[in-house]
């Protein structure tokens, strides 16, 4: 094998043998290749034992497919068996993998069920109605004071129908905090007893008992509880840790800034035990910390450890000189002129570096337009406008090229697509990339596939039930009668004696009163027992069966056999997933995470050169991890990127709360206060308001960093004012800096 031209860097961590190691890589330095090239040549020149793997954890299903595909090709070129020697997971999967081993440990039993997203939200939008119910008074405790009698009444209709899923968001990130601090609701009814609480908290408190309560019922799991539970059997089984320490010696660890403190906890007592760990990964792109228990200052203090050999992937051959500058800008502006003091840790070094002459990948070179940086005081339409003109003109010169347009919301997004369709762009919407009509049937087979593996369930019965005869909306009578049949569906004390009646059958009385809405669920009872005896089958092929007993029109048909190769190509990707999983890759389709279309064996992720001549719209989250030729980053104020001044706004705190206060931030502050046991602490309205507003300050530089970052040869910056807005006090800084050079 003839070996790759390596930077001195990457040179430098292919050297690593033993050890701890830090590794901070600047976007575009290669980490992924460079980390894949370390397991492969751990695997050559490490005396591993027959029953030995090298362990490879990433954050990403897609991430996971990537590394696979990378180490499978390096290992069959030095002669090795490939698929031998090594495992790449995520850290949900590796702590699935860890329960499974000693699934007692964790009150589970084998055949315990992993909970998706989907699910888990409408198990705790149910769980936050309920107790709204209960506390009607609630609202009255939220609503501003300062509004008169009819404005409170107005708000209260306008409020109330969301108040369930603004509390279902609040219980949320209560629930995640929680767990990622190990404490359970009985852990924390202890340390209520200690002092009391608000009635926010108390509300939370009771929707997390409830969700875990409901989650026992049905022998499942969240995804907090699969890390939650892998650290409990680590800790109570220290002959677990020496036999999982000795099955992986070494343990590999990309995009390490996005681990929680439980994940890494779980990584930690693996490798003290090994004494071998690589973390890989870039603070400057954390940002997912508003939607997970992710904290990147635990990255920062694992590369700063006496005992980590820490190296730096500083060169980058992804942009042009003049989008590096930029970058490295932003990152010096932050670090030491940003104008609140307290978040001037968002961005620290290493500065981004071109190539070197001779590098395999050679940076863009710069033009007349590398950077533009838009001055304008745009309207919301008239920047819209602007970006539709400008991509279009874009790709009329440079028809090869990829182009991207960035927003920071979902929604201005949506305005994007509408703009460009009116304007006859073609365009490529990431958000939306499976249609509206696959997402529909794959759900459908997704409800029916999960009544087969939970035959008990009542809610998942009732649900592919409606699934089963949801072609029978557009006939009101019949619809009637379906409506009718869901309802004695619910109102079953014993699903089982449905199914399977033993003395008595329950369709037979209820035939003599309602014989239409008997003879439906007679069909249904039908259809599901074939399914039972149909799963012997391979899961792919389950697919199909059920596919047929449906009334599905000649596409959905087609879509349905199309994800059943998707998920044969996921099974022999990953044999060791089980139906769950397999339903959960599933979900991911009808849920808009994943376009199976595009999916090949080595990759299921979004490929940028698949859509040359195209504009592709994307949030900046998304966008992580791509790059393009061409990028338009959008809506750069200080509503989407505030900085801590007076004016600014945060979306996080609504207009119709008392004094604007952040309910999320007041109940984990108020969550930290109970953990830390401190009796002299005080609780108060707007605790954590300052705390949240700096960490969304945080999360916006970084990914505005991210944003200038996808950009090979040309960026485009604008903003809009909104409703009374101002350019982000970063991007002034940054065109004023332009202004003066």
């Amino acid at each position: 094998m003839t070996e790759p031209a390596l930077r001195q860097s990457q040179a430098e961590v292919l050297r690593y043998r033993s050890g701890w190691m830090g590794i901070s890589a600047v976007p575009g330095s290669g980490k992924t290749w460079t980390l894949s090239h370390l397991a492969a040549k751990l695997l050559l020149t490490v005396d591993l034992q027959p029953d030995q793997e090298i362990l490879v954890v990433t954050f990403a299903n897609s991430a996971v497919d990537n590394f696979t595909s990378r180490i499978g090709e390096l290992v069959r070129e030095y002669g090795l068996l490939e698929g031998y020697g090594y495992r790449v997971r995520t850290l949900h999967g590796l702590a699935g993998d860890i329960i499974r081993e000693r699934p007692e440990l964790a009150g589970l039993g084998n055949d315990f069920r992993i909970l998706d997203d989907e699910d888990a939200n409408a198990l705790l939008e149910e769980l936050s109605f309920e107790q709204l119910n209960k506390h009607e008074d609630f609202f009255h405790h939220l609503i501003s004071s300062d509004r008169n009698p009819k404005e409170v009444e107005k708000l209260m209709r306008d409020v109330k129908s969301g108040m369930p899923a603004l509390l279902k968001d609040i219980a949320s990130s209560f629930i995640r905090s929680a767990k990622n601090e190990g404490q359970m609701p009985a852990d924390l009814a202890i340390l209520q007893k200690s002092r009391p609480v608000t009635p926010l908290f108390q509300i939370c408190f009771e929707i997390y008992r409830s969700y875990q309560e409901r989650l026992k019922l049905l022998g499942a799991v969240d995804f907090d509880d699969l890390i939650y539970h892998a650290w409990k059997c680590l800790k109570s089984d220290p002959d677990l840790v020496r036999h999982l320490a000795h099955r992986w010696p070494y343990i590999l660890e990309d995009e390490a800034q996005d681990s929680s403190k439980q994940q890494q906890a779980i990584l930690q007592v693996l490798a003290e035990q090994t004494g071998n760990w690589v973390r890989v990964g870039d603070t400057n792109q954390a940002i997912y910390q508003s939607f997970t228990t992710a904290d990147p200052r635990l990255l920062k203090e694992y590369l700063a450890r006496p005992d980590v050999y820490s190296v730096d992937l500083p060169e980058s051959g992804r942009s042009c000189q003049k989008i590096i500058d930029l970058a490295n800008r932003l990152n010096a502006w932050v670090q030491t002129s940003h104008p609140n003091e307290a978040v001037r840790d968002s961005l620290t070094k290493p500065f981004i570096i071109p190539t070197q002459p001779g590098d395999p990948q050679q940076n863009p070179p710069n033009t007349a337009h590398s950077v533009e940086l838009v001055t304008n005081p745009f309207s919301s339409e008239e920047e819209l406008n602007f970006i539709a003109r400008q991509a279009k003109a874009w790709l009329e010169n440079h028809p090869q090229d990829t182009v991207a347009v960035l927003a920071l919301m979902n929604a201005r997004v949506n305005k994007i697509a509408e703009v460009l369709r009116e304007n006859k762009i073609d365009y490529v919407d990431i958000l939306m990339k499976v249609p509206r009509e696959t997402r529909e049937t794959i759900g459908s087979v997704v409800n029916l596939l999960k009544l087969i593996f939970y035959p008990l369930d009542q809610k998942v019965a009732v649900k592919a039930f409606q699934v089963f005869y949801r072609h029978f909306r557009s006939d009101d009578a019949l619809a009637k009668v379906v409506t009718t049949a869901k309802g004695w569906l619910e109102s079953l004390p014993r699903l089982e004696d449905f199914f399977y009646p033993v003395e008595a059958d329950p369709l037979e009385e209820l035939s003599y009163d309602d014989p239409e809405t008997a003879s439906l669920l007679a069909d249904f009872r039908a259809a599901v027992l074939r399914w039972h005896q149909a799963a012997y089958l391979a899961f792919d092929q389950l697919m199909l069966v059920i596919s047929h007993d449906l009334p599905l029109e000649p596409f959905e048909l087609a879509t349905v056999h199309k994800a059943s190769s998707f998920i044969k190509i996921q099974m022999d990707n990953h044999p060791e997933w089980t139906p769950p999983e397999l339903i959960t890759a599933l979900s991911d389709i009808a849920k808009n995470e994943r376009n199976f279309f595009s999916v090949n064996e080595n990759q299921d992720a979004f490929n940028p050169e698949l859509y040359k001549g195209k504009v592709v719209l994307c949030t900046c989250h998304k966008a992580k991890g791509l790059e393009w030729d061409k990028v338009f980053l959008t809506s750069v104020n200080n509503y989407d990127y505030p900085s801590g001044e007076e004016k600014d706004s945060y979306i996080s705190e609504k207009y119709f709360i008392l004094d604007r206060r952040n309910l999320q931030a007041e109940i984990l502050a108020e969550l930290n206060l109970l953990i830390s046991n401190n009796p002299s602490a005080v609780v108060h309205p707007g605790i954590g308001r300052l705390d949240a507003r700096n960490e969304l300050i945080r999360d916006r530089l970084r990914l505005l960093y991210v944003g200038i970052t996808r950009a090979k040869s040309s960026l485009t910056i604008s903003y809009n004012t909104g409703i009374n807005l101002a350019p982000a006090v970063a991007y002034k800084a940054l065109w004023q800096e332009e202004e003066n050079d």
